[in-house]
């Protein structure tokens, strides 16, 4: 065999053997990153999850007290990212009514962010099978924007990956900041913000995109119409048509006198859909009342493994914009929408005005079928500037009179009528 055949075939078989090493490292890179993912989310500050987990409840319980029977579907993750956000620019009384609504009363800055940078960093590969997508922005107005503490946004761009833009806030601004929101939703929720106000000054917007397929998919065929109760009891209410999804087998569930559970699984069963059902005359409403932190932990610790047919009604909702303005008023941090006395002077300093929350817009949507689950959620806190104070003008352009007291005792003790005051002598 003469050298050159030899250095081809040589050549060949180093290809052939690098080519094999690549596909080692490709089947391995899956798992490295499940290893990293679920390192990150064993370290993830408990308090913070509690926290979260806490207002989660709270925050539903409280939007189910307004709007009674409508369907109702947020991502409080979502909403808590962009509040803790907000928090960081929050001061004295302001920040300490955030840190009691949103439980993270107790907690350090530092504590906070590095919390929710480990979370939001765990949720990153968490699943091949799984689509999750976590983006954050800061859009500042163009004529505000050297005012901002530059603290406030390194620790945002740090700890919670957020883009800063830098806009005029008109029009074009309106369309590129739902073109983001569309884009980090994966085109769900295309529209977050119709207008802007005059006094709007910053957003902070938390966009989330999740698809996931089930690990015991539903077999489509066997999808039928069924009898769905709205009443909130056993019995009563008006009977409606659904698609119910149908499957059997091994579910990890619980079951009492007050609550049937069951969980269902995503991808390699790190993420799951809990379905919660009152047992009984037991109603939804009484079931949310007695739900904590802590009921909830103790509900999850006891499911097992157990033989189900199980049925799922397909669900496809759009949960349209909401102001979370009044139930988080009702939580606890109104006065973070005070014009008066809202401060979040960490953010920027604005004396003699006030910064104040305008608005906390929410938005979510999901479908939930055969195959799995798709959701995406948006929240938009808008932050405004009160009107600069008007100043009471006084000209004295007419006829006067002035005085000159001592007012430790109040005695007058020069007193005049001005008529001119270019004439120097009078009468």
């Amino acid at each position: 065999m003469n050298s050159t055949k030899r250095r081809y075939i040589l050549g060949v078989i180093l290809l052939l053997l690098m080519g094999g090493v690549g596909l080692v490292i490709n089947h391995l890179t899956p798992t490295i990153a499940y290893a990293d993912s679920d390192a990150a989310a064993a370290s993830v500050n408990k308090s913070v999850v509690a926290a979260n987990t806490g207002f989660a409840l709270r925050l539903l319980t409280e939007l189910q007290s307004e709007q009674g029977g409508k369907n109702i579907f947020i991502s409080p993750l979502s909403v808590s990212i962009a509040l803790a956000m907000t928090y960081n620019g929050a001061n004295s009384s302001t920040r300490q009514a955030m840190s009691s609504t949103l439980g993270l009363t107790g907690l350090s800055d530092a504590d906070v962010n590095s919390g929710y940078s480990q979370l939001i960093k765990s949720l990153t590969n968490v699943d091949s099978n799984v689509s999750l997508n976590i983006g954050d922005s800061i859009w500042i107005r163009s004529g505000f924007a050297q005012g901002v503490n530059q603290s406030f946004t390194d620790t945002l761009s740090k700890n919670y990956v957020s883009d800063v833009y830098t806009r005029p806030f008109d029009t074009t601004t309106v369309n590129e900041i739902n073109s983001w929101v569309n884009r980090e939703t994966n085109g769900k929720i295309t529209k977050i913000l119709d207008q802007i106000d005059s006094d709007n000054v910053m957003f902070l917007i938390n966009a989330i995109y999740f698809k996931g397929g089930w690990v015991n998919q539903f077999d489509a065929t066997k999808t039928q119409q069924a009898d769905f109760n709205t009443s909130d009891g056993a019995s009563g209410g008006n009977v409606v048509k659904v698609d119910m999804m149908s499957n059997n087998g091994p579910y990890s569930y619980y079951g009492d006198s007050k609550v049937n559970i069951v969980r269902l699984p995503y991808g390699r069963d790190k993420i799951a859909m809990y379905v919660f059902l009152p047992a009984g005359d037991n109603t939804l409403e009484s079931l949310m009342a007695g739900l904590s932190e802590a009921k909830l932990d103790t509900y999850l610790n006891q499911l097992s493994t157990t033989e189900l047919d199980l049925q799922l009604p397909k669900l496809k909702l759009d949960y349209g914009k909401v102001d979370l303005k009044e139930a988080l008023t009702n939580l606890g941090m109104g006065i973070a929408f005070d014009k008066n006395s809202a401060d979040f002077s960490r953010i920027a300093n604005v004396k003699p005005q006030r910064l104040y929350l305008a608005f906390v817009d929410h938005k979510a949507v999901i479908e939930v079928n055969e195959k799995g689950t798709e959701a995406a959620a948006v929240t938009n806190v808008g932050i405004s500037t009160t009107a600069m104070p008007m100043r009471t003008q006084f000209i004295v352009n007419r006829p006067y009179m002035f005085i000159i007291r001592d007012d430790r005792s109040g005695t007058i003790l020069f007193s005049g009528l001005i008529t001119d005051p270019t004439q120097q002598i009078s009468p």
